[in-house]
């Protein structure tokens, strides 16, 4: 304890560190697919040894709106708005629309 508070914050939700690295991954695949690395989301899936839907399904998460990855960056996303979640229900394109799915899960 310092000051009178303890040192860690228990009850503070992490970040999730899949879901960051699928994040990280979206990004990465996505620069990759627009530099002509990969030719194609076929190619980019095979180099990576999975299936073409789950390329897809992770590289979606790419188009999350900016301070919605600064919110799971910061480990303040909903605690049910998980990685396998978001690999099943994708988020709508629209970054407002983004926000308001991720409020309604709060």
């Amino acid at each position: 304890q310092r000051l009178g508070r303890p040192l860690v914050d228990t009850g503070q939700q992490k970040p999730s560190p899949a879901l960051l690295r699928a994040i990280g991954l979206a990004l990465y695949w996505q620069q990759q697919l627009d530099n002509g690395t990969y030719a194609s989301l076929e190619a980019l899936a095979r180099r990576e040894g999975r299936d073409i839907s789950t390329v897809s399904r992770i590289l979606h998460l790419g188009l999350m709106a900016p301070s919605l990855v600064e919110t799971c960056l910061a480990g303040q996303q909903p605690r049910t708005l998980n990685l396998k979640w978001l690999q099943r229900h994708r988020l709508p394109n629209d970054w407002t629309a983004q926000q308001q799915t991720f409020a309604s899960f709060q």
